[in-house]
C-alpha cells in the first residue's frame, strides 16, 4: 500500500511539474517547436563559434556547392587592381574593408572602435544632404557621396577619418539600483576632399549578424503589410510602417526589408550594394565605382578590375551563401527563469514590434526554405525610436527617429562567436539591459516598464532575450 502511494504520490509531483510552466499565470508556455528557430530546415544546433555560419538543410549538391564557394569570397581579402588574381581584384579606390568578413567576422557581428582614433572595423557613416534623389531615396554628400570611405588604395586619398568617444548618462532603476549609458560622439577629421556640404547629416550603422537572412527574404509581403499601422488605428501606441524603396534590377518601387532603416529589397541588392559601398567592388547593378564626381576628376585613370569587378556568377554565389545560413536553436527555451522573462517580454508589449513568430512563402531559388515557421522575433517595419537614437537623417520613407525592428534570433550567441556583446544600430549598447534601455519612442513605455521591475524579473527578462 505504502508502495503505490509512493508510486502515485511521484506520478503527481512529475504530472504537477510538467504542467506548472503552462498553468502558472507568472510564466509563459513553452510554445511547439520554438526551439527550431529558423524552421526545421533553417535551424543549426551549433553553439560554438561558428553558431553565425552553419548552412541550411536539405539544399542541392549544387546550392551545397554555392554556398561553399559563396563562403570563400565572402571571406577572402580583395587586393587593388591590376593583380594576379584577378577575380579577387578591383579593391577601393576608396573603401571601408578588404572583405565582407572583415565586418561581419565569422557571418557575426561588428564592435564599435574601443578608442577614440581606432579604425571604424565593421562601423561606418552614411551620408547625405537634405532632398531625394530621382528615386525617393537620400541624395549623397556632392564631394563626399553617400559613404564616407576611411581607407583607400596607393596613391589615392581616403575620405576622412572619425574619432569615437562616450559620454556616459547615469540612470537608476525604481527600486534604486544605478546603471550607467554611454552616447556616442563623432568627430569628422583630416577631411582630404575639403569640407561637407552644408546641412549634410550623417547616420552610423554597425555590420549586424547574418544568420537567418535568406528566411526573412521570403517572407510574404502581405503578411509584413498586415502588421504596419502606421496611424495607431489600435491604439497601442505602436506604429510600424513599412520602408518602399528602389530595386535596381526591377526599376521598380518596392518593400524594403534589408539594413538598419530597411532600405534595401533584397539580399542580391544588399549584396551588390555593399560590395560597391564597402569595398568599392562594382557589379552588374552598381556598375560605377563609389566615387563622387569631383573625385572621379581628381582620379580619371584609376584602375580597376574589370567591368564589372564582380562577375555575375560570383555575385550569385555569395547571395546565396547569405540566404543560407541557418539560425542557431533557441536555448533553455524551456527553463522557468526564462519563461518567466518570455512571460514580462510579452507584458511589456515588447513582442508589439519583436514578432516571435512569421511563416515563410514559396519564394526565392532555395526550396529547403519554403514553408518554414520561423521565430525571428521582428516586423521588419519602421518604428519611431525616439530622440536619443535618432540619426535626424531620412531614407526613403525612414525618418530621422525611425528604425527597423532587427531580428532577435542569434542574440545570445554574439559573444560566444564574437567575443563581444555590444548591440543598437551604432554599437552603443554594451549589453542587452542598455539596449533595452536606450528604447524610446513608441518602446518608450516597454522600456520604462522594464525600470520599474524587480531585480529578478529584470534578471528572468534578459535570460529569455539571451535564450534566443
Amino acid at each position: 500500500m505504502f508502495i503505490r502511494f509512493l508510486a502515485y504520490s511521484l506520478l503527481f509531483v512529475l504530472l504537477f511539474a510538467s504542467c506548472k510552466k503552462g498553468d502558472d499565470p507568472g510564466l509563459a508556455q513553452v510554445d511547439p517547436d520554438e526551439q527550431y528557430a529558423g524552421g526545421v530546415n533553417g535551424t543549426s544546433f551549433d553553439f560554438g563559434q561558428n553558431a553565425f555560419g552553419g548552412q541550411v538543410d536539405g539544399l542541392t549538391s549544387e546550392q551545397s556547392g554555392f554556398f561553399v564557394t559563396g563562403n570563400s569570397f565572402f571571406r577572402s581579402n580583395w587586393v587593388s587592381a591590376p593583380a594576379s588574381v584577378q577575380s579577387l581584384d578591383g579593391l577601393g579606390p576608396i573603401f571601408n574593408a578588404i572583405s565582407c568578413g572583415s565586418c561581419h567576422f565569422k557571418d557575426g557581428r561588428a564592435k564599435p572602435p574601443s578608442q577614440p582614433e581606432e579604425p571604424l572595423n565593421g562601423l561606418l557613416f552614411r551620408l547625405s544632404i537634405p532632398g531625394f534623389d530621382v528615386h525617393g531615396g537620400p541624395l549623397g554628400d556632392p564631394v563626399y557621396g553617400g559613404q564616407l570611405q576611411d581607407k583607400a588604395i596607393l596613391n589615392v586619398f581616403n575620405e576622412a577619418r572619425v574619432r569615437v568617444t562616450y559620454q556616459e548618462m547615469a540612470g537608476q532603476y525604481s527600486d534604486g539600483t544605478s546603471y550607467s549609458l554611454r552616447k556616442p560622439i563623432y568627430e569628422f577629421f583630416d577631411l582630404n576632399y575639403g569640407n561637407f556640404a552644408p546641412g549634410m547629416m550623417f547616420s552610423p550603422r554597425i555590420a549586424p549578424q547574418m544568420p537567418g537572412l535568406g528566411l526573412l527574404e521570403i517572407i510574404p509581403e502581405a503578411d509584413i503589410l498586415a502588421f504596419a499601422d502606421e496611424n495607431d488605428a489600435d491604439g497601442n501606441g505602436i506604429s510600424g510602417k513599412a520602408n518602399m524603396v528602389w530595386d535596381h534590377a526591377l526599376q521598380q518601387i518596392v518593400l524594403g526589408r534589408f539594413g538598419w532603416k530597411a532600405n534595401q529589397p533584397n539580399l542580391s541588392q544588399q549584396t551588390a550594394g555593399a560590395f560597391n559601398g564597402d569595398l568599392g567592388i562594382t557589379s552588374f547593378l552598381f556598375p560605377q565605382d563609389h566615387l563622387s564626381p569631383v573625385q572621379q576628376q581628381q582620379y580619371p585613370d584609376v584602375p580597376n578590375g574589370g567591368s564589372p569587378e564582380i562577375s555575375d556568377e560570383i555575385l550569385t554565389k555569395v547571395v546565396r551563401y547569405t540566404q543560407a545560413l541557418a539560425v542557431p536553436a533557441r536555448r533553455a527555451f524551456d527553463d522557468e527563469t526564462v519563461l518567466r522573462g518570455k512571460f514580462l517580454f510579452d507584458e511589456l508589449n515588447c513582442s508589439a514590434c519583436h514578432r516571435p513568430q512569421m511563416n515563410t512563402g514559396t519564394g526565392g531559388e532555395i526550396a529547403a526554405l519554403h514553408n518554414q515557421k520561423i521565430w525571428p522575433y521582428t516586423d521588419l517595419l519602421l518604428h519611431d525610436m525616439g530622440e536619443a537614437l535618432a540619426d535626424g537623417r531620412p531614407d526613403f520613407l525612414a525618418s530621422g527617429t525611425e528604425w527597423r525592428t532587427p531580428p532577435l534570433w542569434g542574440i545570445g550567441l554574439i559573444q560566444t562567436v564574437n567575443g563581444h556583446s555590444f548591440l543598437m544600430h551604432d554599437g552603443r549598447a554594451r549589453n542587452i539591459m542598455e539596449a533595452i534601455l536606450w528604447h524610446g519612442g513608441e518602446a518608450e513605455k516597454s522600456s520604462e516598464g522594464f525600470k520599474k521591475l524587480n531585480s529578478a524579473d529584470r534578471t528572468a527578462l534578459l535570460k529569455f532575450v539571451e535564450s534566443l
